[in-house]
């Protein structure tokens, strides 16, 4: 029985939904499949505002790939190399690639491959009682180079080694600390601030965040910005949400922004 991507859409807004509730949405090869097709669509999409990342149910976000699999998924080099490289890391290079704000709602186990997921949003937000950690030395297993590029971004080499080495699973008040979460909120909160935290961005321009994010990610390059860019940076300057906005501060309205 495979597991599967569950996808909504409402108002600008899509949700992905890791769906595998019989093994705690273990992610299996078909659902890194989906997800990466989803994401794909959802990227070319210049209606979207938003994605939102989850777990089925509320025991996990996802608690590693299908382990059961790897012995016919990963049997050979070849065959680990399609898995990691085709299927996981081009999967998570969707996610990190995505133009709109991406938003993880985890509860639960957040694990493994979850881990990798969740650290290729731009917003994390978790319960109390959610658990975190990537414990493969214990199976014998690394983790696959590509696979590491968004948790290494994230937390920085210290904390990623710490996490690999130790294969120790953390709560997610140390996960927090150790800037692997946005925030932290009751468990019964969690979704309440995630449609939260979805509605603040909906309020904000939409060409706006896509800039910022583009900006960000260019910034990490480490790379001096040349003069086309500089000039580029200021391209909101012929957009009309920009004049809605600054209509609206000077009318003391809210802005009703229309992505153009």
């Amino acid at each position: 029985m495979y597991g599967d991507i569950l996808l909504s859409r409402a108002d600008g807004v899509a949700t992905l939904t890791l769906s595998n509730p019989d093994k705690l949405n273990a992610v299996d090869a078909q659902m890194w499949r989906a997800l990466r097709s989803h994401m794909d669509s959802l990227n070319a999409d210049p209606a979207l505002r938003c994605v939102v990342l989850r777990g089925d149910g509320d025991k996990a976000f996802a608690a590693g790939g299908n382990i059961e699999e790897f012995l016919t998924v990963r049997a050979t080099v070849d065959d680990a190399l399609h898995y990691h490289e085709e299927l996981v890391a081009a999967a998570l290079e969707a996610i990190r690639n995505c133009p709109v704000p991406t938003v993880a709602q985890i509860q639960g186990a957040c694990i493994g491959g979850g881990l990798e997921i969740a650290g290729c949003c731009d917003i994390r937000i978790a319960g109390e009682s959610s658990r975190f950690g990537a414990p493969i030395n214990k199976l014998g297993f690394s983790m696959y180079p590509g696979e590491m590029a968004g948790l290494l971004q994230l937390v920085g080499p210290a904390v990623l080694l710490e996490i690999l080495l130790e294969g120790r699973i953390l709560d997610a008040r140390e996960a927090w600390a150790k800037g692997l979460l946005s925030r932290v909120v009751d468990d019964e909160r969690v979704e309440q601030e995630t449609n939260a935290t979805v509605q603040r961005i909906l309020k904000g321009a939409p060409l706006v965040a896509r800039w910022h994010k583009q900006w960000v990610r260019r910034l990490q390059t480490g790379h001096a910005l040349s003069l086309e860019e500089k000039r580029a940076a200021f391209d909101f300057l012929g957009t009309a949400d920009y004049q809605e906005g600054l209509t609206a501060f000077l009318a003391k309205r809210s802005p009703v922004f229309k992505g153009c």
